[in-house]
């Protein structure tokens, strides 16, 4: 690993999730098929643990999420998670709901897209999973379900109640919040959860043809425009402005910026170097 990135060692084997990487794209599965992928403490501790070291590796220019098996991820484990949890004091319990935000932060600002991979279920803390990537390739069988009011929790797990509302507004993230019903994989692209919808069996390569076009593009703008689409979320136009203004000032000064004219003048795709 470069000294400037940091001095740890790369993660070779994950014990609650599988990891490959290929040429500038990581996938991450999460892989308990017999539970419907749903996720332990573990499970949680490596999505947390995994991202910054992928940010910090600097060679993942995107990632895949997806889930093993019958479907994407049906939330925490009933057994491993609710049932230890009620058994939990108030402090172990803000600990472990602070590990669950921390993996959507994550997601979130990661310098890189990430893309989830939707087949099946996708429900409670996956649901939220997806709802943290950049991109959601949806099975037309696949289903979402935001269930925390359905276990007596609130919907504002996880930072739901931030984000959904900010993909599908206010009126449709406080029905799915508040009812956790089931929101079927049509419905969801109608209003604007799914960025592509796919036939049963597509996700997976969907996704990886997505992926390979992200990974092969211009990975500095990829980045800098997911950094400014977080940021810019909560700020006022004028301020929004500026920064818009001082990060393309920025980018101007890139290898990228200058590779795109070379490459348009000499009618040749470009060669983007992601610097």
């Amino acid at each position: 690993m470069s000294p400037i990135r940091g001095s740890a060692t790369i993660t070779e084997e994950w014990r609650h999730i599988r990891v490959e990487r290929a040429d500038g794209v990581t996938t991450a599965t999460l892989d308990r098929p017999d539970r419907l992928n749903a996720l332990t403490f573990g499970a949680y501790a490596d999505l947390r643990d995994l991202l910054p070291e992928l940010a910090q590796d600097g060679r993942t220019r995107v990632l895949v999420l997806g889930g093993e098996g019958r479907g994407f991820c049906s939330g925490g484990d009933v057994d491993e998670i609710i049932g230890v949890t009620l058994s939990m004091g108030a402090g172990e319990l803000l600990e472990f709901n602070r590990m669950t935000g921390q993996v959507v932060r994550a997601l979130r600002e990661c310098p890189f897209p990430v893309i989830a991979a939707v087949h099946g279920v996708a429900a409670g803390a996956g649901a939220v999973l997806a709802l943290a990537a950049d991109f959601r390739i949806v099975e037309r069988s696949a289903r979402f379900a935001f269930l925390f009011t359905r276990v007596g929790l609130a919907g504002a797990d996880m930072g739901a109640a931030y984000l959904l509302p900010r993909v599908v507004g206010l009126g449709h993230a406080t029905r799915l919040l508040m009812l956790g019903e089931p929101v079927h994989a049509e419905e969801a692209e109608r209003i604007g959860l799914v960025s592509e919808l796919t036939q049963d069996g597509q996700a997976q390569a969907a996704s990886a043809a997505l992926a390979r076009r992200l990974a092969d593009g211009p990975a500095l703008a990829y980045r800098q425009t997911k950094a400014l689409l977080t940021a810019e979320l909560d700020m006022p136009l004028g301020a929004a402005v500026e920064m818009d203004a001082a990060a393309q000032a920025l980018l101007m000064t890139s290898a990228d910026y200058a590779e795109f004219h070379a490459a348009f003048t000499g009618k040749r795709p470009p060669k983007w170097e992601g610097r």
